[in-house]
Parts: C-alpha cells; structure tokens; sequence
C-alpha cells in the first residue's frame, strides 16, 4: 500500500491499519520530523520525505517503491491541506495556487504513476482523499471546495479510464475529523469568520445528522474495506464518512 500525506493525520491512521493487517506500507510527506518518528515505530516499511507537489521527489519517491516491491495493490492519494480562510475578494492569488497545488496537483502525480503501474498490472485500487467540501459549497474556503470538487471529477474520469484494465477508483469525503489539523481549520475559520472557536465547532456538529465529528480510525475503516475482496465490485464511487452532513453553511 502506498499512502501519500502518510505521516500524520488519516495518511498515518490508514497506514497503520493496513500494517496491523500484516501489509507493506510505503508512505511520504511533507514534514521530515514525522516521517522520522514513523520509520522509527514502523521499520521495514517504506518512509520518504517528499513533497506532493514536487514532481521530482515524487519520482524518487515512486523509484525506490518500483525498486523494491515487485507490484503495488492500493495507492492512497492522501496528502492535503485545509488551505485559506477568508472572503474571495480577500485571499491572494498565491494561496489559492498553494491550495490547488498541494490538493488538486499532487493528487494528480500520485494518480498518474499508480495508473501507469496498475494498468500494466491488470488490477488495482486507487482511493482518493475529497472532502465532504467536495459535495458542498462551502463559504470562507473556496479554494479548498475548488480543489476537493476537483477530486471528485478526476475520481469519476480515471474510474472510466482505468476499469477496462481492472483498475477501480474511489474518492473518500471525509467530514470533519477530530485531531490537530482539524483544530487548526476551526481556529483559522474562527479569525475569519468573527465567531469564536467553540461557535465554529457547534456549528460543525449542527450541519451534521448524527450531531459528531468523525475519527481518523472511521476513515482508515472505510479504507480497510475498499481493498478488501467484499468491494470489489466498488468503483467510480464518492463515500462520504460523515455522519451525514446536511449542510456546510451557518
């Protein structure tokens, strides 16, 4: 399995579901200390330093996994980030590029060398990280709806692309998961927005049906499934882990 963004967050929750299944793990990220505190805990597997938007360490990246594993089944197209928060007329033209370098660009490397490997393999599951953002508008953040819309597009063309080859494509829309990453959105929303912080956090349980946030382990459980022989038959498919969101807007 190949995760990308797997050092932290739901790359690392899924990572280490899979290794708890007994499967080789191969994962990157952008921050060198958390791939070195999970090549620490996780020896034996692949942990690389390399940013998703760098096509060049990606490379290098996918080289040593090629080198070293005769065939890859999953490909997890993970890495992200939240982006800007602000009114559109407020946000600079740089952090809207960022935003879609990192979401929409890295996911497309990703997804470019695992079509290549599993088309020629015959089979193959790439899952790609969305967002319930990616089902939604989503006021004070359109660079990152604008992104994570675009998965879902690229999600429903490659599982045409590649399912005549075995291939089968899902996108995940995670909605908003308990951790670190997660405060930093509510605290960024906050400042924009004028609310406070525990404001910003109700009005993410109010949106949802079943009044929760999501965990990291949720969605490495919706992972664990799709590689599993039990969906097999799963492509093409954008799966909302979110306890039902109604809406993303106060």
């Amino acid at each position: 399995m190949v995760i990308t963004g797997g050092a932290s967050g739901l790359g690392r929750a899924m990572a280490e579901r899979f290794i708890t299944e007994g499967d080789r793990v191969a994962i990157c990220d952008a921050d060198p200390d958390a791939v070195a505190a999970f090549a620490d805990i996780h020896p034996g597997h692949i942990a690389e330093a390399a940013d998703v938007t760098v096509e060049a360490q990606m490379q290098a990246f996918f080289d040593r996994i090629e080198v070293t594993w005769p065939a890859v089944d999953v490909v997890c197209a993970n890495a992200g980030t939240g982006g800007p928060a602000g009114r559109i007329e407020d946000l600079s033209l740089a952090d809207w590029n960022r935003c879609i370098e990192v979401n929409l660009s890295g996911t497309f490397l990703t997804c470019r060398w695992a079509a290549r490997v599993m088309r020629a393999a015959g089979q193959g599951l790439i899952v790609v990280t969305s967002s319930t953002a990616g089902q939604f508008g989503y006021p004070l953040r359109s660079p990152y709806a604008t992104a994570k819309w675009g998965i879902v597009g690229l999600t429903k063309t490659l599982a045409m692309e590649l399912g005549p080859s075995g291939v089968r494509v899902n996108a995940i829309c995670p909605g908003a998961v308990e951790g670190d990453r997660m405060d930093r959105v509510v605290a960024m929303e906050a400042a924009a927005s004028g609310k406070t912080e525990d404001e910003v956090r109700a009005l993410y349980v109010k949106g949802v049906s079943l009044r929760t946030w999501v965990t990291a382990e949720d969605v490495a459980d919706t992972v664990s499934w799709l590689a599993s022989p039990q969906a097999k038959r799963i492509s093409g498919q954008i799966l909302a882990i979110d306890g039902h969101t109604e809406t993303l807007v106060p």
